[in-house]
C-alpha cells in the first residue's frame, strides 16, 4: 500500500491542465512526475516493492505512457517488457482486440510471439491512467487471448467518477495508486 507521504509526493508532482484537450476537461499531466527525479523514484520504488514477489513473467504496457512505467519496472524486476500498441504500429504478425469509443471503435495489438512461446505467462498490465476502461479492458483480453494470464492491471491514476475499474475487475485484479474524484 502506498503510504500517505509517498502518495503526496507523487500527487504533487502531477500537473493539472484545465480545458485540455477540450473545455471542461482537467488533464492529468504526468510529464512533471517524470521530470521530478525524487517523485519518479518514489513511484518506481513503490511499484518494485509491490511486485517483486509476484509470480510474474512479463510486464505489458499500454501505448504510450504505459511504456514509460512498464519498461522501467520490467528492468527493475528483471522481466521482459511487452508493448501493447494501437493498430498498425507493430512491425510483426499481431493479434488484436477492439474496443468501443464514444463514436466508433479502435483496436490494440500485441505481437503473436510477445510471450516468447510461454503458455500461461503471468503478466502485469500497467498504464498511467484508467478512465472509462475501454482500452485497458481490451488490453487485458488481448493478453489473455495471446496465451498469457493478466494477473493484475496497475494504474498510476484512476478517474473514479468514470468507473473504468469496474469494467476490468471481472477480468483481473486492479491496483490503482491514486484515485481522482
Amino acid at each position: 500500500m502506498l503510504n500517505s507521504e509517498d502518495r503526496q509526493i507523487i500527487t504533487n508532482a502531477i500537473r493539472d491542465i484545465k480545458d485540455f484537450p477540450e473545455p471542461g476537461i482537467v488533464f492529468k499531466d504526468i510529464t512533471t512526475l517524470l521530470n521530478h527525479a525524487d517523485a519518479y523514484a518514489t513511484l518506481m520504488t513503490h511499484l518494485h516493492e509491490r511486485y517483486r514477489d509476484y509470480p510474474l513473467d512479463f510486464i505489458a504496457g499500454i501505448d504510450a505512457r504505459g511504456f514509460i512505467f512498464g519498461s522501467a519496472l520490467a528492468q527493475m524486476l528483471h522481466l521482459g517488457f511487452v508493448p501493447i500498441r494501437k493498430k498498425g504500429k507493430l512491425p510483426h504478425h499481431t493479434v488484436s482486440e477492439s474496443y468501443d469509443l464514444e463514436y466508433g471503435s479502435d483496436e490494440v495489438e500485441i505481437h503473436v510471439d510477445a510471450f516468447r512461446g510461454k503458455h500461461d505467462a503471468k503478466v502485469l498490465l500497467i498504464d498511467d491512467l484508467i478512465a472509462t476502461g475501454g482500452t485497458a479492458e481490451a488490453a487485458v483480453k488481448l493478453i489473455n487471448k495471446s496465451h498469457g494470464e493478466c494477473v493484475e492491471a496497475c494504474f498510476i491514476l484512476g478517474l473514479n467518477f468514470l468507473d473504468g475499474e469496474k469494467k476490468i475487475q471481472p477480468l483481473t485484479n486492479v491496483y490503482t495508486l491514486i484515485g481522482v474524484d
